[in-house]
């Protein structure tokens, strides 16, 4: 795993996955099994949480490649488009004949949450063959965000690729699925909701929001048994909390308190998180310092519609970091 040296431009990023168009639909509430719901505005935008990570992380000052597929539709090039737009490196996003832009249909209430459900399209067919090709968007890489939008097998060729070039894996565990044990034993952070971090760990009741440190420590071990040394629990509303077996013992767990915002539209924020955790590791932030940077960018993006559009630059987080 690679460390940014004082002073030395930030590492570059790359970012292995899914690209989709959120097609979008706002409603007072989310509708109940059976139930048809008027909605109140309808867009299209562009998506997917490798995306969304890779145009969080350009916004926030990042050196971004994206490696990915996109069918030959007006989907796809709307996507290639807002990544470039971001300063996103997209010459390793393959254009599939064949095959459409993978698709997510959002559903966003007045609260601003949301529920989402995707269609693979193009990003089915994004394969190891796809990795290797895209080898030299490995070299010399800081930071990998990996999700699960595609398939395993094309995940752990990425973090393998990762691993062997000393690059700091993130694995998004989302949306979940089991992972081999070899994929867990090559990524270097976690990043889960307490749902999936319940899941991975085998059902494992995981603590209250307001739990104090020590309770969160036999989390901790069991993901250090798995071949994890770190991980990030994200809480909603309530923040995260930061696990970090690598850190001094004072830092081995440190709660990162939430960024209070008036939600509009919170599709999309954990993909921020994860753009602005990998931007910030990339400069040389530790993980915990990473993880309070990147709470802010999740909040603020969750301040408007849409996902990449509402994604804030650097200035935005600094100016709220310091306010």
């Amino acid at each position: 795993m690679q460390t940014q040296a004082q002073g030395q431009e930030p590492g570059r990023i790359v970012v292995v996955g899914s690209l989709n168009a959120d097609l979008t639909i706002y409603t007072q509430r989310l509708p109940s099994p059976g139930e048809t719901l008027h909605g109140e505005g309808f867009t299209v935008n562009p998506g997917g949480k490798s995306a969304n990570q890779a145009v969080a992380a350009g916004r926030l000052g990042g050196n971004v490649s994206l490696v990915g597929a996109v069918g030959r539709d007006a989907n796809g090039q709307m996507l290639l488009d807002s990544c470039a737009a971001a300063n996103v490196d997209v010459s390793q996003v393959r254009r599939a004949d064949g095959v459409e832009t993978g698709v997510a249909v959002v559903t966003v209430d007045a609260h601003g949450e949301n529920s989402i459900v995707i269609s693979a399209g193009a990003n089915g067919t994004l394969s190891p063959a796809d990795v290797e090709a895209a080898g030299s968007a490995f070299d010399g890489a800081a930071v990998l965000c990996l999700c699960l939008e595609v398939g395993v097998d094309t995940v752990e060729a990425a973090a393998r690729a990762g691993a062997d070039v000393g690059a700091t894996v993130l694995l998004n565990l989302s949306p979940y699925a089991p992972i081999p044990a070899s994929l867990a034993r090559l990524s270097n952070v976690l990043l889960v909701n307490a749902h999936e971090a319940s899941q991975f760990l085998d059902g494992e009741q995981i603590p209250d929001p307001d739990a104090e440190a020590a309770a969160w420590e036999p989390v901790l071990e069991l993901l250090v048994a798995r071949g994890l040394p770190s991980a990030v629990v994200t809480l909603g509303a309530q923040g995260s909390v930061v696990l970090d077996s690598t850190a001094a013992a004072q830092k081995r767990i440190v709660r990162i308190h939430p960024a209070r915002v008036d939600a509009v539209d919170t599709t999309g924020a954990g993909d921020a998180f994860t753009g602005g955790l990998a931007a910030r590791l990339a400069a040389g932030d530790a993980l915990a310092d990473a993880a309070a940077f990147a709470s802010v960018g999740a909040a603020l993006a969750a301040t408007k519609k849409g996902t990449q559009a509402a994604y804030p630059d650097a200035a935005a987080v600094n100016a709220r970091l310091k306010g």
